[in-house]
């Protein structure tokens, strides 16, 4: 099943989630239990956590996983990631994130975004590993991980990140050409970063008009955080470009919008 975006399944679970209506307090009154099902536990912890009430969240959302319930480990994964309505433990956060990917998922099941989630998630901390805890650095386990989001399921973000490693050598070898099918791949399906990075690659090699189109493209459509540096790799081939090339690019940059190309 390919999956451009991770956030798209698990906002239509959270959408359809929200229809069940407010929650009361946990306990007899509210017709929810610890015995319940794991989805009510699931409905009734997300709408506990939708108005504030953590502490009763945290508690569905633990009855429901020990049924199994792979949202609801999920939510919990999230909490303690975060440190939302719970103490930040990443450890803690890790162990769920592994149990999620460790059960795997069928093909087409509701519970794919939350495995991709996991795969995400698993291969951030493997990247960085979690101070004080087993868990250390091992790029080659994070390059495995993105690799499988990126290639079973088609997240952009993976194929960004996968193509990061590649070209810095990190996890494996360098290889420039894999790490550009991948930002072809992810900036196809409107990942700015991966388009910044695969038009300053075309610029490298000498395609300047194209490179600096998507450089200038992917400026137009950055997240606030990557501005930035995507910035300086426009700019500096902006400046490196000639008077002609510069214009042929803001030209083509514009179609590429106008086209939808991201």
């Amino acid at each position: 099943m390919k999956m451009g975006s991770v956030r798209v399944l698990l906002l239509g679970l959270s959408l359809a989630s929200a229809m069940a209506g407010s929650s009361a307090a946990f306990d007899i009154k509210s017709g929810v239990t610890k015995e319940s099902g794991p989805f009510d536990l699931f409905k009734f912890g997300f709408n506990a956590y939708k108005n504030g009430q953590k502490e009763d969240a945290v508690e569905a959302y633990r009855y429901a996983a020990e049924k199994g319930h792979t949202g609801s480990r999920w939510a919990l994964a999230n909490m303690y990631a975060d440190g939302d309505g719970v103490t930040k433990d990443d450890f803690e956060a890790f162990k769920i994130y592994n149990e999620i990917a460790a059960a795997g998922v069928e093909p087409g099941s509701e519970d794919t975004g939350f495995f991709i989630n996991a795969l995400m998630s698993l291969a951030s901390y493997y990247r960085s590993g979690i101070p004080g805890t087993p868990v250390r650095r091992d790029l080659s386990q994070a390059r495995q991980l993105y690799f499988q989001a990126a290639s079973a399921f088609g997240v952009a973000d993976a194929q960004f990140e996968l193509a990061r490693m590649m070209l810095a050598g990190e996890g494996g070898g360098t290889s420039v050409q894999q790490a550009k099918k991948w930002l072809n791949q992810a900036r196809k399906s409107g990942h700015p970063g991966a388009m910044a990075v695969f038009g300053d690659l075309l610029f490298q090699e000498g395609h300047t008009v194209r490179g600096l189109a998507f450089l200038t493209a992917a400026l137009n459509h950055c997240n606030p955080n990557d501005c930035g540096w995507m910035q300086q790799l426009q700019e500096h081939a902006f400046s490196v470009a000639n008077e002609q090339d510069r214009r042929v690019a803001v030209a083509l940059s514009q179609e590429l919008a106008a086209r939808g190309v991201q």
